[in-house]
């Protein structure tokens, strides 16, 4: 997968990288990223189509800077949800289930860019799987805790994560994108996730 540049914008290349991606989300907002040109995104931000390659190869990898970005900052709000929880799992469950939806709203058309170009190209599937498996990664170590406490006997913990994970994402997809954002009810849908999170692990026979 081509990846973005790596050279260390000035400031006034940070203003049109911000730009860049301004532009970008507007164009996926109106057009989907599927029908997304390079040229409607220098067009939007009124750049030329040099400055877009100073700073991304294509907009496949764009669309991955975007898909990593939003990694890292699920992560970061995670494990931060995971340290203010404490012990408590139900409150665990609903503090990492916020921390993904809130930042799921808060890069939502960077994540429809993503769920549509991981539908169709399979160098950007394998990215987007990977970026998957690491938060599975946290969560099946939560899974394991909580079979060594008695809860979920037998599961396998990275199956488990990778179903709650896969959950996320779609709920995610399908409770916000194509304009259901506006009416969406964020505290619901965050019980809602938290619910079936918490009771996919903290269970006994």
């Amino acid at each position: 997968m081509t990846s973005a540049q790596t050279t260390r914008p000035t400031r006034r290349g940070r203003q049109t990288l911000e730009a860049i991606d301004a532009a970008a989300r507007k164009v996926i907002a109106e057009k989907g990223f599927l029908k997304m040109t390079v040229a409607d995104i220098v067009r939007e931000a009124g750049k030329s189509p040099a400055s877009f390659y100073n700073y991304y190869d294509s907009k496949e990898a764009l669309l991955e800077r975007w898909a990593r970005d939003f990694q890292q900052e699920a992560r970061e709000r995670h494990r931060a949800a995971e340290r203010a929880a404490g012990n408590d799992p139900r409150k665990h469950a609903e503090a990492a289930a916020r921390a993904h939806w809130e930042t799921y709203r808060a890069r939502l058309a960077e994540m429809v860019g993503v769920f549509q170009l991981a539908m169709v190209n399979d160098a950007f599937a394998r990215v987007w799987d990977e970026i998957c498996l690491d938060a599975a990664s946290d969560i099946a170590q939560a899974v394991a805790r909580a079979q060594q406490r008695g809860y979920c006997p037998g599961v396998d913990p990275h199956l488990t994560a990778r179903a709650i994970v896969a959950m996320l994402n779609m709920f995610c997809y399908e409770s916000l994108a194509n304009g259901r954002s506006a009416t969406a009810d964020d505290e619901a849908c965050v019980a809602t996730l938290a619910s079936a999170w918490f009771h996919a692990i903290y269970w006994t026979e």
